[in-house]
């Protein structure tokens, strides 16, 4: 007598799946860790070889030459190019640190040192580029919360993602804040309110748009920031 089989198809148990999900779940984990400590390290590279490389150089001129960058040496004015608001960049600022026989940082490449690339959090090509100015700064005036506005050279950094301009914050000042301490987003900079305030856009804003729109393929937002180089 013929016996005949049947053989039945066994799924997977709850166990199982559960196993390979935090199996996944671990994977991408350790994938976005990954990332960001990569993010990380060329942002701190960023702000130490270029951010503050440029502040070094800016200090140099003024010690070799003993004026701002474009500022007259035989009737200075204290100020960048001499002039209010007149911006210092690309090729104009190179030569000026060429002239005073002074280092400039590497940025991109041999011609483009006041510029920086970098790949934002979802992976898309920014680019930092470096001016410098004579903007209204707001001081501290002669009674406590009273602040008035002042001329300041500083250095105009363009292309700055929301994280990135934060961490800059936060490394020069000790902590993000967009209207105090020295380095300030540029629409903060010439306030004279005694209220603190944060940076204007998160990194969940696409460019070009403020409100939050970033798609996973979009280019994050950039702001501008100005970082004092008087005291």
């Amino acid at each position: 007598m013929t016996t005949n089989s049947c053989s039945r198809q066994r799924g997977f148990t709850l166990l199982e799946m559960s196993v390979v999900l935090i199996i996944v779940a671990l994977i991408v984990s350790a994938l976005t860790l990954g990332s960001d400590l990569q993010r990380n390290t060329v942002y701190q590279h960023l702000a130490s070889s270029f951010v503050r490389g440029w502040q070094l150089s800016y200090l140099s001129h003024a010690d070799r030459v003993g004026v701002a960058p474009g500022d007259s040496q035989t009737t200075p004015t204290g100020k960048v190019n001499a002039t209010d608001d007149s911006e210092l960049c690309d090729l104009d600022l190179r030569n000026a640190m060429y002239a005073a026989g002074v280092t400039m940082p590497q940025g991109r490449a041999e011609g483009f040192e006041t510029h920086y690339g970098y790949l934002d959090s979802n992976g898309n090509p920014q680019d930092v580029s470096a001016c410098f100015a004579n903007v209204a700064w707001s001081v501290p005036g002669s009674n406590a919360g009273v602040y008035v506005v002042q001329r300041k050279n500083v250095l105009i950094l363009r292309g700055l993602t929301p994280d990135l301009a934060r961490m800059l914050d936060g490394l020069v000042d000790g902590n993000a804040d967009a209207r105090f301490g020295s380095f300030r987003e540029q629409a903060q900079a010439s306030d004279t309110s005694a209220s603190s305030v944060e940076w204007s856009l998160g990194s969940g804003v696409a460019y070009g748009e403020t409100d939050a729109t970033n798609l996973d393929e979009s280019q994050v937002v950039t702001l501008t920031a100005y970082y004092l180089m008087d005291r």
